[in-house]
């Protein structure tokens, strides 16, 4: 079968004095994903249901120009640090450090200029069972009030099996946490919520949350809890659950079995799938957590398509380190320092399954 080469459509839209382009890489029976050098936004992908129909999975833009007001960080790569860091501030070798407190008084997703306003330098690179895309870019010293210059190469590949490998490597000329995770939103189903999903994730542990969504305990054992997710569960029966609080899931689990290696190992996180298309998502990851929000802070996108999504939208499923790390010694370390950078790995792989036939 006749896999056409990446496809490269510059945009006609400039941010930063750079131009934003669009990248279409292709695998086996049709699979499509579209990427732009602006935040290394996954703009879509197209994966086929249980009937071989194909259908975009990532809520996303007609325009391209809208991600450059996006609130939502839809598709984006997210950092310097991604979640939260309390109160926007944090110790390090004796010195505190301020940063942006954008959703104050806390810091989200790297501030208000963070790697998803950033336009990588993208290197189209291909073999042959893959397609994929090498994207630089160095964040200075001082960024969003960040310690250190960060050099950052983030490599996606789209396999010929149609699954989506993200790496990240990150290397500091000083000590500087970092947290990088790439935070599309996925509606496996294209319906107007997520609610006939199943999510099953392979995690005994989660993070407790205070209501700004800032860690206040130590991780804590999902037994007992509506937060089991062991066993496969519908996503209305747990998404906006009141034991959750007004927002509802927005919980980083511990990934079972992490432990720090040299090199990334990937392990199982989670698995999403529409009882409805029949589609499903495998997540695999290096990284210690796996952060699931329900999308409850999406208001009235303009999605693509014309359409309008909603809280519990669109759902995301996160590979991280936990949030406020930096200001817990008892959850794993994200700091990346001369002789220890950041190597992580997150598989994304869509399948299919018979879905139940629809109640008549």
């Amino acid at each position: 079968m006749h896999i056409p080469h990446i496809a490269i459509e510059p945009l006609g839209i400039r941010h930063g004095g750079e131009e934003l382009i669009a990248f279409t890489l292709h695998a086996a029976g049709g699979v499509q994903m579209r990427v732009l050098n602006l935040g290394g936004i996954v703009w879509s992908w197209t994966v086929p249901d249980a009937d071989g129909v194909l259908g975009d999975i990532v809520l996303g833009y007609d325009d391209p120009a809208a991600y450059l007001s996006d609130p939502f960080y839809l598709g984006a790569i997210v950092g310097r640090y991604a979640n939260r860091i309390g109160h926007s501030r944090f110790t390090l070798d004796g010195t505190e450090h301020h940063v942006t407190a954008n959703r104050a008084p806390h810091h989200l997703h790297g501030g208000h200029e963070g790697l998803h306003r950033v336009v990588w330098q993208v290197e189209p690179i291909e073999t042959a069972s893959a397609q994929g895309l090498r994207m630089r870019h160095r964040s200075p010293h001082g960024t969003e009030g960040f310690p250190g210059t960060l050099d950052i190469v983030t490599t996606y590949w789209l396999h010929a099996d149609a699954s989506w490998t993200v790496e990240f490597h990150a290397e500091s000329d000083r000590a500087t946490p970092v947290n990088l995770t790439q935070h599309s939103y996925f509606n496996l189903g294209a319906a107007v919520d997520v609610f006939e999903h199943e999510l099953h994730v392979a995690g005994d542990t989660y993070l407790p949350v205070d209501d700004q969504l800032i860690p206040n305990a130590p991780l804590r054992d999902v037994s007992g809890t509506v937060l089991d997710l062991r066993t496969p569960r519908l996503l209305k029966d747990v998404a906006r659950h009141e034991a959750l609080g007004s927002g509802g899931l927005d919980h980083s689990f511990a990934v079972r079995g992490w432990t720090a290696t040299p090199t990334p190992v990937l392990r199982d996180a989670a698995w999403l799938r529409d009882v409805r298309s029949g589609r499903q998502l495998h997540v695999q990851t290096s990284e210690p957590a796996i952060h699931c929000y329900a999308g409850y802070f999406l208001q009235d996108v303009a999605a693509r398509g014309g359409g309008r999504v909603g809280s519990y939208g669109a759902f995301c499923l996160e590979a991280q380190h936990f949030a406020n790390s930096p200001n817990r010694a008892d959850l794993p370390s994200t700091i990346v320092a001369p002789g220890r950078p950041l190597r992580a790995v997150t598989r994304f792989a869509p399948s299919t399954f018979e879905p139940a036939p629809s109640p008549r």
